[in-house]
Order: C-alpha cells, then sequence, then structure tokens
C-alpha cells in the first residue's frame, strides 16, 4: 500500500517528463509503460500526458509475445519499465507541465476477431485539453479533501481516470498495489478514503471474504463507483446499505469512451439500468439495438493504424457532432435511461477485465489432441464471468482438459487462461457452419 500526495505526485511528474525529453521524446510521440502497480506509475502516466507524450500502457502481465506484438504495432520511441522510472525520478530533473493532460493515454482493446487495437485520441489543445478534465470534475467532484481509494491496475484507463483527476484536483490516492479484500480494509481503516472505484469483483470479494466484525465502516465514502461487469442486484443493494445510498454510483463506459452515469436513486427508480447519457453526451439507439453515443471533439479517438475499424465505428449525428459504437446492443425508455441487453457477443468481462475468446481460441487451437476450440463465459459470483473452454479432440492424440490448460497457462496471460475446459465430441453450429456461442453456456453451464 502506497500514500501519493499532489504535491509528491507533481515532483514525480515533473522529472519523469524531463527524463522523456532528455531522452528525445516530444509532443505526440508514444511512450510504452509496462505498468506496474506502483504510486509512482500513475504520475509517470499524467507527467508525460501534461507534456504531450503519449503512454501506451501495457498488462507487466502479459507473456513475453503477446507484449511484443503490441510494442510492434505501438511502435513505441521508448519502453519505460519500473528500472527505468526509478532512474528518471533519481536523476532530479524538472520539466515545465501543461495544467492539463494534453492526450489520453493510449489502451489496447481487443475486436471481435480478437486482434488487439489501439485507440488512439491525439493531442489536445489546451483549451480542449481542459475542457476534458473539467468534464470529468464536474460529474465525479474532485477536490482537494479526496482521498482515493486505487483499486484497479494502472493499464486500466478507469484507474487513471479517477486516480489522476484526484491528484490533478489537490487530492491524494492510496494505491493497494493488488486488490484483496483484508488490503482494502485495511487502507480504508488506516487511511480513512472518501472515494474509491471497485468493479462487481471487489464489491464480492470485500463482502463475502470478509466477516462483518472485520468489515470497516464504509459510510466515510462520498463516492463508491462500480462499472466494468454487470453487478447483481443483491449485491448492489448490498453495496448502498454499506456505502450510503447517496455515495453509490455506477457507469457504462468502455475504453474507446464513456457513454452514462447513473445514481443510486436512479438505478432504483429505473431497475435494471445503467444511466442516463453523462454531460455533454447523446444516445441513440438503432432498431437493431446498437448503442451510439455522441460525443465533445475532445473524446474523440481513432483505432491505431486502422482507418477501415475507425469509419466503422463513427457515423454523423443528425443532430450535430459524432457518434460511436462499441458493437453493445440495449434500448432506451422514455426517459432517457439506457439498459443494456447484452455485450458484444463474444465479450468476456471477467473481474472487470475484457476478454476476447477468439484471441485465446487462436492460442488453444495449437494445443496437442484439439481440433476445435470455443471459449465462452459462465456466470460467477466472484468474478462476473469466468472464462471457459470447450474443445473437440483431434482422434489422433490425447486430449485431457488438465493438458489443455498446463497450454493455455504457457500460451496466454493468466487472466485469459480458462477456469474450466471441458472435452466434448461437437460443437454446436448452424446449418452453414456459424459457431453457435451463445448455446455453450446452457449446454454446459450448471
Amino acid at each position: 500500500m502506497e500514500i501519493l500526495t499532489a504535491a509528491e505526485s507533481e515532483a514525480q511528474q515533473r522529472a519523469v517528463a524531463a527524463g522523456l525529453r532528455r531522452a528525445g521524446l516530444g509532443p505526440g510521440d508514444r511512450v510504452a509503460m509496462l505498468t506496474s502497480s506502483r504510486a509512482a506509475m500513475l504520475s509517470a502516466i499524467l507527467g508525460a500526458l501534461r507534456v504531450g507524450i503519449v503512454p501506451v500502457l501495457l498488462n507487466a502481465g502479459l507473456l513475453d509475445h503477446e507484449r511484443a506484438a503490441l510494442l510492434a504495432d505501438a511502435d513505441p520511441q521508448l519502453l519505460l519499465d519500473d528500472a527505468g522510472l526509478d532512474r528518471f525520478l533519481a536523476d532530479g530533473g524538472t520539466a515545465e507541465l501543461s495544467p492539463h493532460p494534453l492526450a489520453r493515454p493510449m489502451h489496447y482493446t481487443s475486436g471481435t476477431t480478437g486482434t488487439p487495437k489501439g485507440v488512439w485520441s491525439g493531442l489536445l489543445d489546451e483549451a480542449a485539453a481542459a475542457a476534458l478534465v473539467q468534464e470529468e470534475a464536474e460529474l465525479w467532484g474532485f477536490d482537494p479533501a479526496d482521498r482515493h481509494l486505487v483499486c484497479s491496475p494502472f493499464h486500466h484507463s478507469v484507474s487513471i481516470r479517477f486516480g489522476g483527476g484526484t491528484l490533478l484536483g489537490g487530492g491524494t490516492v492510496v494505491v493497494l498495489g493488488r486488490f484483496s479484500a483484508q488490503g482494502a480494509a485495511a487502507a480504508i481503516a488506516a487511511h480513512r478514503p472518501t472515494t474509491t472505484f471497485m468493479v462487481p469483483a471487489h464489491l464480492q470479494r470485500l463482502f463475502a471474504d470478509l466477516d462483518p466484525d472485520d468489515r470497516p465502516p464504509l459510510g466515510g465514502f462520498r463516492l463508491a463507483v462500480h462499472a466494468g461487469a454487470p453487478c447483481p442486484p443483491p449485491l448492489k443493494e448490498q453495496a448502498i446499505a454499506a456505502f450510503g445510498p447517496e455515495a453509490v454510483w455506477e457507469f457504462y463506459g468502455s475504453t474507446e469512451g464513456q457513454f452514462t452515469a447513473a445514481s443510486a436513486a436512479e438505478w432504483r427508480s429505473h431497475p435494471g439500468t445503467v444511466g442516463r447519457a453523462r454531460p455533454h453526451r447523446r444516445l441513440a439507439v438503432d432498431p437493431d439495438g446498437t448503442i451510439w453515443c455522441t460525443v465533445p471533439t475532445y473524446a474523440r479517438f481513432e483505432y491505431w493504424r486502422d482507418p477501415a475499424k475507425t469509419a466503422a465505428a463513427w457515423r454523423d449525428d443528425p443532430a450535430g457532432g459524432r457518434a460511436f459504437t462499441v458493437g453493445d446492443l440495449g434500448r432506451l425508455d422514455g426517459d432517457g435511461y439506457l439498459y443494456l441487453d447484452g455485450r458484444r457477443d463474444d465479450l468476456i468481462i471477467t473481474g472487470g477485465v475484457n476478454v476476447y475468446p477468439a484471441e485465446i481460441e487462436a492460442a488453444l487451437v495449437r494445443a496437442p489432441g484439439v481440433r476445435e476450440v470455443a471459449v465462452f463465459g459462465l456466470d460467477d459470483d466472484r468474478w462476473g464471468q469466468r472464462v471457459c473452454a470447450a474443445v473437440v479432440p483431434d482422434g489422433e492424440s490425447p486430449c485431457r482438459s488438465d493438458d489443455v490448460l498446463a497450454f493455455a497457462r504457457s500460451a496466454v496471460a493468466p487472466y485469459k487462461v480458462p477456469k474450466e475446459v471441458f472435452v466434448v465430441d461437437a460443437l454446436p453450429h448452424t446449418t452453414t457452419g456459424k459457431l453457435l456461442r451463445r448455446r455453450l453456456p446452457e449446454l454446459l453451464g450448471p
């Protein structure tokens, strides 16, 4: 656990910005960051952004070949890990910083093909940069008195938005490093944070892994936000009872952009909603259920070096502006509240992390004894969904679930490894040969 004040972070940001400039980077350049869970990593991200250098945020848990593929695509001018960060901080350099981040970090998100794509927003001018920061501050009320509990790793955009927003607003962050219910409880008891973001899996563990007597009072939070996966109503009510109805909020968004926000009162009066459009945004839903969101110019993006995918994600809004979609499906009621009818067909959200079956299938089909594989999600009380795989043997080599799991651990990052492997005689397909992935949970689930 680490404590980082705005003043301490400001000094770290200036040192990192100076180090990046000494390394020859300038506005619009990319620095790949292997994001550890250190508090200084958040400062590094902010320091780069405030001189217009765009951090490409990579999960340090990726395997070497996974990381290499992303680095080849991003083509950064520099790779910064913890050792490089320590050198920048030790050098004691300092650089002048813009008052606001001049870009958004570049995150990778997988498309329906399972091929990761960078979400690139380019550089912002000073006015747009200020507007972006102000929008977040207006919605969440960042304040110098805030102490924000960071529960998610720094390759997640949400940690940058809430942790960075708190520091830019003059507040303090409490960084767990690695989430555990016991660690969160200790941080809450010792440091009395006033805001936090947790995925539903965090909330579930906070309530399930601790005896009520060991759970610190949660009424001191003014803001407890959740998102990243569906939150079961009983868990949501438990959170409302613990944190208080005024504190609990949720939002719906993606790596590409943010759509809605909803207070607990709105959720109770419109059961199942993920809220109405955030300020400065408009929502629309096509007849087929596809959700579109019109955003300000400072919230636009493109897919890195993929103009075709970018064009498919955007359209003109007849009321003015440009709207984007990530392919999610939903509906709007008469009051403008959005309800999700389903995430992208192939997306699994486990512990608030997006996992795309196609990427895992491409790895597991190379496992000895496997002829065909389909990856899918099953509902899970702890994780929201757990990653599972169904494999069809090739009939030539032994195909055991334990062997497939062992292969998976060598081929994909730990969070992508299936928690269960089912060996089946055949996978369900349509008459045209398309995999009926949606049938797998009902065929193989509990």
